[in-house]
């Protein structure tokens, strides 16, 4: 497995966890206070199409990592819930990094 997987895995769990907080505070100030309506609708629709793209690196590193169905779902669900993939994309990264660690190095052939 290469350290690129992790660290694509890395990355969209962050931007997918603060766009999901930011949405949180957009749909406060549309229900709360009836205002931000159309930036509620922006931010989620942009929230959506990360998730997507979180949900597609997750399950690629799931499956290299041979995550059991359960622990994928975990990962996978993670992106929904407000900063829950703050805290589970620090437990994967301590999973992962050893099998990344001991994995040998491919050879490049001409």
């Amino acid at each position: 497995m290469k350290r690129s997987v992790l660290t694509r895995y890395r990355v969209m769990a962050y931007v997918t966890a603060v766009m999901l907080l930011i949405l949180c505070a957009c749909m406060v100030a549309k229900y709360g206070f009836d205002t931000g309506e159309g930036l509620t609708l922006v931010v989620s629709q942009v929230h959506g199409v990360l998730y997507i793209v979180y949900l597609i690196f997750a399950f690629d590193l799931g499956s290299k990592a041979k995550w059991p169905f359960g622990k994928l779902l975990w990962v996978l669900v993670s992106g929904t819930i407000p900063t829950a993939a703050f805290f589970v994309e620090r437990k994967v990264v301590r999973e992962v990094e050893p099998l990344i660690a001991d994995a040998p190095a491919a050879v490049a052939k001409a």
